[in-house]
């Protein structure tokens, strides 16, 4: 399948997802001013989210603090089942379909990825529907302040990736050598901010379950290609997580777009650490 291919699916059910959402039929997200107005308020919106997002850890508490800790130790003590995993996940390589792979490594790629969600915004823009722009600019948000964490931390950590035979605990910190560079993990901390972003959207647990096995495939598909360790994975998807929680709470808090914070059938998700594990859990 070609890149155009991909593209064309990523962006078609992106849209598909948006145009079967009952809530777009509602008047209230019609937006009546014109579109360069619509676009100058969404620059300014996403700039305010990114700022919210930087400067929000000066207000933490102790409990933010702790939570951070907690995702710290959680994801050292995973790192001990780092290399049993990858040795048990890269012998499943022959029977993972190359389509799936595939798939996951153009969805993961910031061109591919940034494109989708242009066509998403564009959408929503030219439409003047106020729930997709607001969607659309939660998903920029949240990848300009993951992407910059991830990037600055892939750098400055310089952990080896699986295939270089180094084991899970090589690190050569400021590398510059993309070998140097498995941790965390760009393909998953895109693939879960989006997917996050759009899941919230909706009401039914079945489509957000849908919506989230898609953007699983990336992380998966990384995993058997033996470009990442566990923790990396596990990282960048909590990461996405916390960011995009974050931002949608501060977008509710200044209601922007007129949209307020629904008080009901919306997950919660939840860090949670024991032992040798760390995992995401939602409650509904």
């Amino acid at each position: 399948m070609k890149l155009k291919q991909y593209l064309f699916l990523v962006i078609t059910v992106l849209l598909l997802s948006y145009a079967n959402c009952q809530q777009l039929s509602n008047n209230a997200n019609i937006d009546t001013t014109n579109t360069w107005q619509d676009f100058k308020y969404d620059v300014n919106t996403t700039w305010k989210s990114v700022k919210h997002s930087f400067t929000r850890p000066l207000d933490w508490k102790g409990r933010d603090f702790a939570k951070l800790g907690g995702l710290v130790v959680g994801t050292i003590a995973l790192s001990a089942a780092d290399e049993g995993f990858d040795d048990f996940i890269v012998r499943q390589k022959d029977d993972f379909p190359g389509v799936v792979r595939d798939f996951g490594w153009y969805f993961g790629s910031p061109q591919n990825y940034f494109m989708a969600n242009a066509g998403l915004y564009g959408f929503g823009l030219f439409t003047k529907n106020k729930k997709i722009r607001r969607t659309s600019i939660l998903i920029i948000s949240s990848s300009v302040t993951t992407g910059f964490i991830q990037s600055f931390t892939k750098t400055a950590m310089g952990r080896a990736r699986p295939g270089e035979n180094l084991g899970a605990h090589e690190f050569n910190f400021f590398s510059s050598q993309g070998a140097f560079h498995s941790f965390p993990s760009g393909h998953t901390v895109l693939s879960v901010t989006m997917t996050h972003a759009i899941a919230k959207q909706f009401e039914n647990v079945w489509v957000k379950a849908g919506i989230y096995t898609i953007g699983a495939i990336p992380p998966i598909s990384r995993l058997v290609d033996g470009a990442h360790w566990l923790t990396d994975v596990a990282f960048s998807a909590a990461l996405s997580i916390i960011v995009v929680d974050s931002i949608d709470k501060f977008l509710f808090k200044q209601e922007a777009y007129g949209i307020q914070n629904p008080k009901s059938n919306k997950i919660t998700w939840n860090l949670s650490f024991s032992g040798n594990r760390i995992g995401v859990i939602g409650s509904f």
